[in-house]
């Protein structure tokens, strides 16, 4: 009996002609296991092309509540972004589809589980590490990283065992989509000096005229979006009405040199409209109803979060510390964020929540201001005593 391998398998180029390759090259059953993150990919269709293509299963397993839940939840939480720009739309998704081969693994009986990630990208070692936390005993097998075969050549090798793919040297775009983002490489998008085409946008294809506008409202409750313009509704469709509302005006593109985990720079592209819209809205409302101290201290905690997120360290002690120190401080973290949407931008223009720290007669210059001028002489001459005394010690440098 041939022992089996579960390949994380998205219908794409890659780990479509991985099939073959498993088969040809470890001699093993291949069970292709579809995990849907709330990608708009047709699953039917993707099941029976796994099937034709030589797996001896497929199965499709819905992951999107719990992607919204555990991983959604917290990027918003701790507005997660790599090098202050990227969302991790694709990132934050791999421990959970790991997760979910390494259980069918378990499930199935299979001694490997396979992925389609290539040598050069992040996603190997999400991968890689993700499978070795949760189970050891697993085989990886990286068709990709194995083979190395070009993507000219890996076009040309799914033409001549006649499969059905999407992508063609025309084409030659390498694509990732789930509920909270969309990502676009390879082709001309690999030299940085070349401006993205416009046909490679789906999510933000622009619909609206430079001079239209639009404002909406965003309410969140305990750091989680729960309503848009008043109107309750599940989180997966806040992200999608914000995903076509935003997207229409052109919101949410990203174009980024990042630097890779492995240490080279990449051009990444990505369109994220409620990723980004949503994170600064909920930026803004933390502005509003946390103190300074905290509102400073979670930066660093963010920043640190999103390196590991990014680096693949999502099965790690220190990332369950730092999580839990988001949760905590998103006690108060409720309110109504007011959003203005036009051109290929966006901007906060109103925040309210009953937990505000703001207090009008404290910051007004008006007639209601009720704050005592005479204590600030005080509170500069002993905020300063440090600096007095290295200046009469003649130890400032100018």
């Amino acid at each position: 009996m041939k022992e089996k391998v579960v390949l994380a398998y998205s219908g794409g180029l890659d780990t479509s002609i991985s099939i073959n390759w498993i088969k040809e090259k470890y001699n093993m059953d291949v069970i292709a296991a579809l995990i849907d993150c709330g990608q708009p990919d047709d699953f039917e269709d993707a099941y029976r092309r796994a099937l034709d293509l030589g797996a001896c299963k497929a199965i499709i397993i819905d992951a999107k509540e719990e992607f919204i839940k555990d991983y959604i939840f917290p990027s918003i939480k701790a507005n997660l972004k790599y090098e202050k720009n990227y969302p991790l739309a694709t990132a934050i998704a791999r421990p959970l589809i790991v997760k979910k081969l390494v259980e069918e693994a378990n499930k199935e009986g299979a001694k490997a589980v396979a992925h389609g990630c290539t040598a050069k990208g992040n996603d190997q070692v999400r991968f890689d590490v993700g499978i070795r936390s949760l189970n050891p005993e697993l085989k990886i097998i990286a068709p990709q990283r194995e083979w190395n075969i070009p993507r000219d050549k890996a076009i040309e090798y799914a033409k001549k065992h006649n499969m059905k793919i999407n992508v063609t040297k025309k084409s030659p775009f390498s694509i990732d989509e789930n509920l909270w983002g969309r990502s676009i490489e390879c082709g001309i998008l690999e030299d940085p000096w070349e401006e993205p085409p416009e046909d490679i946008f789906k999510w933000t294809k622009i619909t609206k005229n430079q001079n239209e506008f639009e404002y909406i409202e965003i309410e969140f409750e305990g750091g989680i979006p729960v309503a848009v313009d008043g109107e309750k509704m599940h989180p997966a469709r806040i992200i999608e009405k914000i995903n076509k509302i935003a997207g229409s005006f052109g919101i949410g593109r990203i174009d980024m040199v990042e630097n890779r985990l492995i240490g080279i720079k990449s051009r990444e592209i990505y369109e994220s409209p409620a990723a980004v819209l949503l994170m600064e809205a909920h930026k803004q409302l933390e502005a509003l109803v946390l103190d300074r101290e905290l509102v400073h201290y979670k930066y660093l905690i963010e920043e640190k979060m999103a390196e590991m997120v990014y680096y693949g360290l999502w099965f790690t002690p220190l990332r369950v510390c730092l999580e839990s120190f988001i949760t905590e401080s998103q006690k108060y973290v409720s309110g109504i964020i007011k959003v203005k949407l036009g051109y290929k931008n966006f901007s906060v223009v109103g925040r309210k929540s009953k937990y505000s720290l703001y207090d009008k007669e404290l910051a007004t210059y008006d007639k209601e201001d009720i704050f005592d001028p005479k204590y600030s002489e005080n509170f500069i001459k002993i905020w300063g005593y440090p600096y007095e005394l290295l200046g009469k010690k003649g130890r400032i440098n100018e």
